[in-house]
């Protein structure tokens, strides 16, 4: 009598679960097959998972606060987001389709004078922030995923403090994933006390509400920092050591950061803004957008993608990007588990003559993701891609060069939690000096590498290539 009963209440719960993914039309085919396999092959099991993990969805009231908030920065900063014939002016022919879709996502399009430094290293970087924070005058604004209280995390929060103590508006953002061992340490509480204003993205203060009304795994992912509306950067780097403790035996965590002055400033300073209000629910009055152009600069523009953006940006931006090739692309990422999008983008620019240089890193931290990128490696050398595997650490930086002109770099990996789940933040630009520098740090890779090859990917075991495939079936869901 109870095996029955349990029967068809798990017949009940599947069909309703079914009767949703049905109805929903964000969801590709294969992610609706990975659904039903697991509400079919786990038994309430899978039911409970799609509950707190299906919907990728904050809610009603959360994409009405995004476009309030949006249309709130647009009306207040129109000459920073809204300018149609840049992309024309700006970008060469090749490449407009790609800069256009991108303005597409937020309203940010190309802004001239723009310049750009790659640090050298994680040490430089630290260094270079902490400098510029010190010589901060008016405000001083930072967001990170990870934030950890080590010697970076420390470093960066008491430079913090003593830019507060000496009157210099300041404001942090900590996602409440990523940094909560911070948040519940001394040093966010000693932050508070000096004066520096916090905010905490998606808290865990109310956990049973978000695991009812949306996903509780839903994370800031951006690295954002803006001083005096003058100074911003940009790239792979959370807020802790290379080291990264939490995660010892994959380190040294390799990255990638770019500090930026310019318009491009103003754009990454409204994401910024964008953010403290949905965290806070407070307007960021005060602060002034500079719009200071360097006469010999660049065209960059700033890219925010997030659940409460429209379904598919990061992706399909991707497949722009690789759709405009013309000679070489080369693309490094940590967690590689691309979606048909960027997979066919990736395959048709090396069936059509243009090499494609994938860099991953050989031991990653998530074995769900090693094992889904190694399902896509036989299609994507036969199509004539090259994949260098990282040894020398977790390769973490996550950069896009094209033909040697323009650059993607920011916080988005290739994998299906960029895409739909994660708040990332990008920078797209058109420039052959600093696209150099980057497609030169990409190459410092390669020594520290091992090529996989075809014949690689064709030894491998059978019972390796049915798991890869197996884990890759139900990577929509994972």
């Amino acid at each position: 009598m109870i095996v029955t009963a349990l029967l068809v209440l798990h017949g009940v719960i599947v069909l309703s679960f079914t009767l949703r993914i049905l109805m929903r039309d964000d969801l590709s085919p294969p992610a609706r097959l990975a659904w039903f396999i697991a509400l079919m092959l786990l038994p309430f099991f899978g039911s409970a998972v799609y509950f707190l993990f299906g919907e990728v969805d904050l809610g009603h009231r959360a994409r009405k606060r995004h476009r309030e908030i949006f249309a709130l920065i647009r009306t207040r900063a129109a000459r920073f987001i809204s300018q149609h014939g840049s992309v024309e002016a700006l970008i060469d022919r090749d490449y407009q389709p790609a800069f256009a879709y991108a303005a597409s996502i937020n309203g940010f399009y190309p802004v001239a004078g723009n310049r750009a430094e790659l640090l050298a290293d994680s040490s430089a970087y630290l260094d270079r922030l902490v400098a510029d924070i010190d010589a901060a005058e008016t405000h001083v604004h930072v967001l990170s995923y990870i934030w950890l209280e080590d010697y970076t995390g420390r470093a960066v929060g008491r430079a913090l403090m003593r830019a507060a103590r000496r009157g210099v508006t300041c404001r942090a953002i900590a996602d409440g994933l990523g940094a909560r061992l911070m948040i519940k340490g001394p040093l966010w509480d000693e932050m508070r006390e000096a004066g520096v204003e916090l905010a905490i993205a998606f808290p865990f203060s109310n956990v049973l509400h978000t695991m009812a009304t949306s996903r509780i795994d839903l994370r800031n992912h951006r690295k954002i920092t803006v001083i005096d509306g003058r100074i911003t950067y940009c790239g792979s780097q959370n807020t802790a050591d290379p080291e990264f403790r939490i995660k010892a035996r994959y380190a040294p965590w390799v990255d990638i950061m770019l500090r930026f002055t310019g318009p491009v400033v103003d754009q990454n300073q409204l994401l910024f803004a964008s953010d403290w209000m949905q965290a806070t629910g407070k307007v960021l009055d005060g602060v002034e957008l500079l719009g200071e152009a360097h006469d010999d600069g660049f065209a960059a523009q700033v890219i925010g993608d997030g659940p409460t953006e429209r379904h598919g940006a990061t992706p399909q931006l991707f497949s722009s990007l690789l759709g405009c090739a013309r000679e070489e692309v080369v693309l490094t990422t940590p967690y590689f588990v691309p979606d048909t999008t960027v997979l066919e983008a990736l395959l048709a620019a090396a069936l059509r003559g243009v090499r494609v240089v994938l860099i991953f890193p050989r031991r990653n931290d998530s074995w769900i993701v090693a094992a889904a990128s190694h399902s896509y490696y036989h299609r994507l050398l036969d199509a004539g891609c090259e994949i260098f595997e990282f040894c020398d650490g977790l390769l973490h930086a996550k950069t896009l060069t094209i033909d040697g002109r323009v650059s993607l770099i920011g916080s988005s990996n290739l994998d299906l939690r960029s895409f739909d789940l994660n708040y990332e933040n990008n920078i797209l630009l058109q420039d052959p000096e600093i696209t150099k520098a980057i497609h030169a740090r990409q190459q410092s890779y390669l020594p520290e590498s091992r090529q996989v090859t075809l014949e690689d990917a064709l030894r491998w075991p059978h019972w390796r290539r049915i798991w890869n495939n197996m884990v890759a079936t139900i990577g929509p869901i994972l």
